[in-house]
């Protein structure tokens, strides 16, 4: 019998694979972290394997569920269908890993799973039944969770909110449109968007990004709490826009509570400042309703890790 109430969760991101034991209360009780082998497919199946492996056996357990978070479109029978950057294309990552290891396993979206452990066992623990989640780093993820239920669309791909559009025919998106929410509020965003200024001339003669050997979302950021005045108005130019989003997707979703992680939030009110207040002056009949809250994510880069092993938890407790 496999062990009750703990399960392996892996978050495969482009740059590092994070896996951890994970307890039903979302307590992880050991971790581990490489390096992604991104060009790689096979070598990415067989680190997920080796880490759940590792995991389990070092605490002297067989049998453990392993739930799997990737950056990219997944479908209800955990194929992994498109990762722009991870060498994953249509490769059927569930059974492959189930016949491997021999337990079960779950696979999905890492920004989904990211929701669900924020609605388990994070800053959704405020929330009765619903919440969306913003995941702001290199792109834009999203997650919904409604009525206690992850809402993933009728092909499992859903939920991909950094490509709604907020303004038509703008800057082009990696996805190959043009004025996807990604474009103007990722991490990636926030230092095209200062990379454009400094380009036109258009910045105060005393930022210290002016002649910067880098700029980037993590420099903009840097030099805005250092108290750089165009670096706090590019944080709220890029807030502006994810307020945007986020009014549009709270009028037609109604969740509870809003909840913002990834790498841009190091920000902090540096960006959510702004996005509340373009959120406000767009929330349809904003005099009538009680607005959900905007907050930030409360398990940081742990989010996706125990959210897949919770995904894992409850598919196993639903094939009991």
């Amino acid at each position: 019998m496999p062990p009750v109430g703990l399960a392996v969760g892996v978050d495969v991101g482009g740059t590092k694979v994070a896996a951890g034991l994970v307890a039903a209360d979302g307590s992880v009780l050991s971790r581990t972290r490489r390096q992604t082998p991104a060009d790689d497919a096979r070598a990415v199946v067989d680190l997920i394997a080796e880490l759940a492996v590792e995991l389990a056996e070092a605490q002297g357990l067989r049998g453990v569920p392993v739930g799997v978070g990737i950056p990219g479109l997944v479908d209800r029978d955990g194929v992994a269908r498109y990762l722009p950057n991870v060498a994953l294309l249509n490769h059927p990552l569930r059974a492959e890993l189930a016949g491997r290891l021999g337990v079960a396993v779950t696979v999905d979206n890492d920004a989904n799973v990211a929701a669900w452990g924020e609605y388990r066992a994070g800053a959704g623990l405020e929330a009765v039944t619903s919440l969306l989640m913003l995941t702001l780093g290199t792109g834009v993820g999203g997650g919904l969770v409604q009525e206690d239920r992850l809402i993933r669309g009728a092909g499992g791909l859903g939920a991909e909110f950094g490509h709604i559009l907020v303004r038509e025919g703008g800057r082009q998106c990696p996805c190959g449109n043009r004025g996807c929410l990604e474009a103007y509020a990722s991490g990636t965003a926030i230092g095209l968007t200062a990379l454009e200024a400094l380009a036109a001339g258009d910045v105060p003669a005393d930022s210290m990004l002016i002649g910067a050997p880098a700029v980037t979302g993590k420099s903009v950021t840097v030099a805005a709490h250092a108290g750089d005045r165009f670096g706090a108005e590019v944080l709220a130019r890029c807030g502006f826009w994810l307020g945007v989003g986020i009014a549009s997707l709270v009028n037609a979703l109604d969740p509870e509570i809003v909840v913002l992680g990834g790498g841009a939030m190091e920000a902090g009110e540096l960006i959510l400042a702004p996005a509340r207040d373009a959120f406000a002056e767009r929330l349809l009949g904003a005099e009538h309703r009680t607005a959900p809250p905007i907050v930030r994510a409360q398990l940081g880069d742990d989010a996706g890790m125990v959210g897949a092993a919770l995904r894992a938890l409850d598919a196993q407790q639903a094939g009991a």
